[in-house]
């Protein structure tokens, strides 16, 4: 009888330690969402790269991203602000990967130790997820010499984040996880931001989908640039998860963001906000069910998988809304090949009987890795990128992530951008017999007993999506 008690009682212990862990109050910095800032059109610009093959395979690649991202480097008098997931120098995994790398962590590195060297009062304060510092991911080869060279680099400390694993991650934590390291079952600072000063005493940064790895320099991405005091916010959450993970040092006096006022919208102005974590979410579950019959929503993403966004795009559906999506065929990664968006472009396309379209996006041993959602209506635009894909993990108050939300009229320059982004990837608009993407049979994934597998690994937080 008493080993039975104590068995009990150690089985409670575990499951209000596990229910704590899983749901306790997010440090500071986190989960943030500012109003709406009216901003000239001039200071925010949409960034894409784009990785495809020609009708003879060879490799087309149209980069932007990590130009403008050192752009900034470059240019910064005051102080850079960096936080990304992946910093590392690791090669390519795929065995189809026919794409040639650049070495971006090699050219970030080189940049940041550059600019202390020409001005030793810079500051720079480099945030990344323990993924790069050893067991359980792949350890970065350049931070000793930015630790050297005076960066202020700052490891999150993932003890203060919630597990999305609520049934085996603080298990993980207490035993395996001790030596083994940092899993995939531990929730992580999902973050790809840059900023910094502009050299005239103003804010700029980058907000996206990018990593300053090298196996990851063939992904498609995008990203926002943008300029001005709205980034202030975001700059402060970025400061607060650097204080909770041990930080203490200072950039100087913070900037203040402007009066959150959104203006009426006209082609040479554009309303912004900046969410990050679950207000990401929330933002976006707002506009999709505010959607009525005429109105169009496109979505380029890497995963799918989060419920209420995935039954929210069904009811706009019967409501009239024109669905479209173009997806990573999710074919490159181990032991998930197809999940979680095989079954949930097919549960889409069945349960709307083809009115939701769905295409694939054509990899060849790289990633589709955009995180990009587009509503037009019959007058406005509105459009969320950066970080955060649409699953639990991301959108639930787990990984850290960084999104940046813009609505502007539907003729603006921005917009008609964007548009066409996902319109050449839809239509395969491009010379040379370049085809971005493919028909949803080419992938598709019927299978019931994969999709009530990708529902049991959302439902118990054991995905890496």
């Amino acid at each position: 009888m008493l080993w039975r008690i104590s068995l009990i009682a150690i089985a409670a212990v575990w499951a209000a330690s596990a229910f704590w862990q899983a749901m306790k109050t997010l440090p500071p910095g986190a989960r943030m969402a500012t109003g709406w800032y009216s901003v000239p059109a001039a200071q925010v610009g949409f960034l894409a790269d784009t990785t495809a093959a020609d009708a003879y395979g060879r490799p087309v690649v149209s980069q932007a991203i990590f130009d403008q991202m050192l752009a900034l480097v470059h240019g910064a008098r005051s102080f850079i602000v960096l936080d990304y997931y992946l910093f590392n120098d690791d090669p390519p995994t795929a065995p189809d990967a026919a794409t040639p790398t650049r070495a971006l962590s090699k050219e970030l590195r080189d940049a940041l130790l550059a600019r202390r060297r020409a001005d030793p009062e810079l500051k720079i304060l480099f945030v990344t997820d323990p993924i790069n510092t050893g067991p359980g991911g792949v350890p970065s080869n350049d931070f000793a010499m930015l630790r050297a060279a005076g960066v202020d680099l700052v490891v999150t400390d993932r003890r203060r984040l919630r597990d999305a694993s609520f049934l085996i991650a603080h298990l993980w934590r207490l035993t395996i996880g001790r030596w083994r390291g940092h899993g995939r079952l531990e929730s992580a600072n999902h973050r790809r931001t840059l900023i910094a000063d502009d050299g005239h005493g103003g804010l700029v940064g980058i907000i996206g989908s990018a990593d300053p790895r090298d196996s990851s320099s063939p992904y498609s991405n995008v990203a926002v640039k943008v300029i001005g005091p709205v980034l202030a916010p975001l700059l402060a959450s970025e400061l607060a998860i650097a204080r909770f993970s041990g930080w203490r040092g200072a950039l100087g006096p913070a900037p203040s963001p402007p009066p959150q006022e959104p203006a009426p919208l006209e082609a040479r102005t554009a309303n912004l906000s900046i969410a990050t974590e679950s207000a990401v979410r929330a933002g976006l579950l707002e506009r999709i069910r505010a959607t009525v019959k005429g109105d169009a929503i496109d979505i380029a993403m890497y995963h799918i998988a989060d419920r209420a966004v995935i039954e929210s795009l069904l009811a706009a559906n019967s409501r009239g809304v024109r669905v479209r999506l173009v997806l990573d065929p999710s074919k490159n990664t181990a032991g998930e090949a197809s999940i979680p968006n095989g079954p949930v472009a097919s549960e889409l396309v069945t349960a709307s009987d083809g009115a939701i379209h769905v295409r694939w996006y054509r990899t060849h041993g790289e990633e589709f890795h955009t995180k990009l959602v587009m509503i037009r209506g019959a007058a406005r635009f509105w459009a969320t990128l950066g970080s955060a894909d649409l699953t639990r993990r991301n959108l639930a108050d787990y990984d850290l992530n960084a999104n940046v939300a813009v609505e502007t009229v539907r003729g603006a320059p921005l917009a008609l951008q964007m548009s066409d982004y996902f319109d050449t990837l839809w239509s395969n608009r491009a010379s040379g017999g370049v085809e971005y993407s493919a028909d949803f049979g080419v992938y598709a994934e019927p299978s019931q007993a994969r999709y009530w597998l990708y529902r049991l690994m959302d439902w118990t937080g054991l995905a890496s999506f």
